[in-house]
């Protein structure tokens, strides 16, 4: 007791004397304060513009109601400097569900498949909506300009030195190849970005709304040339030109084990991909739910949609050459136009029983076919 005490007594001592001794007084020094005077302002503004650029960071950050998908929160925080996320936001319905095509140059010039695309949501049943939730995704500059002018939801997509001024990437040709792909990694990006979508190939006429025959419960929603009746069966041969998928954290994941197959499986498509990794560990680990949907209802010209009061889309499936499938596009959207006359002035309970008259030079033999002939010039004769 005693030691501690001492030892009080010493700390105690210590601290008085040097209390004992006050601090020397600072020396005023006027010109010093005067320099500081004149530097307030600024720095008062300097931290003035810092807090106002803090709070416009914090409600960009928190205005993007992306409800349910995954959404990547840098993504979302730097939402103004993405024109990709402006776009998407810009077009997408209530529950972030878009539409998206893919143009390239030779699909976009007048009269040709993008001109048809949206014809038929014009004068689908109730389909014209749709237009306003439509990005078109475009691979190259004319493509992006024509779409420009009559859409206004259009999205550039660069495709570093892949050839995109044919009207068709030859079948399995290194420009082929990138731009299948390229749509797969881009599909991805909107999935990272919390986005649902319907993937709908330009050469895919919309009828009627699709959205009352996709199942609720389903991750992956995708059509085939020919459908075996039974929607889960994997054995069903996918075709990925039309897909209804939402945004989650398989679905991410598929897309990106889906985009990496290309190297897993060197030289194949992008569907003939998924034909093989449906079937991988990783759909049955994750419970990844795939449906192929009805070709009752999505149709094609590998196996029409015969009841036209049925169809929702039809799809210019087994046919090659540009030409022949505006031909028998064209065709298809008058026989559609025939119906809806029909129906209009329809004054009995008969059921239309007409059909389409097409395909027509998309007929299975079209990927042997040689395109039209072109019409020829006249020629002084020698």
């Amino acid at each position: 007791m005693e030691l501690e005490s001492k030892n009080n007594k010493d700390v105690v001592g210590v601290s008085n004397e040097k209390s004992s001794c006050p601090p020397p007084q600072p020396e005023y020094n006027l010109d010093h304060y005067q320099q500081l005077l004149k530097q307030t302002p600024m720095v008062v503004i300097v931290f003035a513009m810092m807090a106002v650029s803090c709070l416009v960071l914090y409600h960009s950050s928190i205005v993007l109601p992306f409800r349910g998908g995954y959404i990547n929160p840098f993504i979302a925080t730097n939402y103004h400097a993405n024109p990709l996320s402006r776009i998407l936001r810009s077009a997408a319905m209530d529950d972030n569900t878009i539409v998206i095509t893919f143009l390239n140059d030779a699909w976009a010039e007048p009269q040709s498949m993008f001109d048809l695309l949206l014809e038929s949501f014009r004068i689908g049943n109730q389909t014209e909506r749709f237009l306003q939730h439509l990005v078109v995704v475009t691979a190259g500059e004319k493509a992006y300009a024509r779409c420009s002018k009559l859409h206004p939801h259009c999205y550039h997509l660069i495709t570093n030195g892949t050839n995109v001024s044919k009207e068709e990437a030859d079948f399995m040709t290194a420009d082929y190849l990138k731009i299948v792909w390229s749509k797969i990694d881009f599909m991805g990006k909107v999935l990272d970005l919390g986005y649902n979508f319907v993937f709908s190939d330009a050469d895919i006429m919309w009828f009627r709304d699709p959205f009352s025959h996709f199942d609720k419960d389903a991750d992956i929603q995708i059509s085939c040339d020919f459908f075996n009746g039974n929607p889960s069966d994997l054995r069903n041969l996918p075709n990925t030109g039309f897909s209804y998928v939402k945004s989650n954290n398989k679905t991410i994941q598929f897309y990106k084990l889906w985009y990496n197959s290309r190297m897993t499986y060197p030289g194949l498509h992008d569907q003939d991909a998924f034909n093989k990794i449906k079937f991988s560990p990783f759909v049955r680990n994750v419970g990844l739910r795939i449906r192929f949907v009805d070709t009752a209802y999505f149709g094609g010209f590998c196996r029409p949609s015969r009841d036209l009061n049925k169809v929702c889309t039809m799809h210019a499936n087994c046919c090659v050459g540009l030409e022949n499938k505006v031909h028998d596009l064209e065709i298809l959207l008058d026989d559609w136009r025939k119906y809806i006359k029909y129906v209009g002035n329809q004054t009995t309970t008969d059921v239309y029983k007409g059909s389409w008259t097409v395909p027509q030079l998309c007929s299975r033999g079209s990927f042997k076919r040689p395109r039209p002939p072109k019409k020829k010039v006249n020629q002084d004769k020698s």
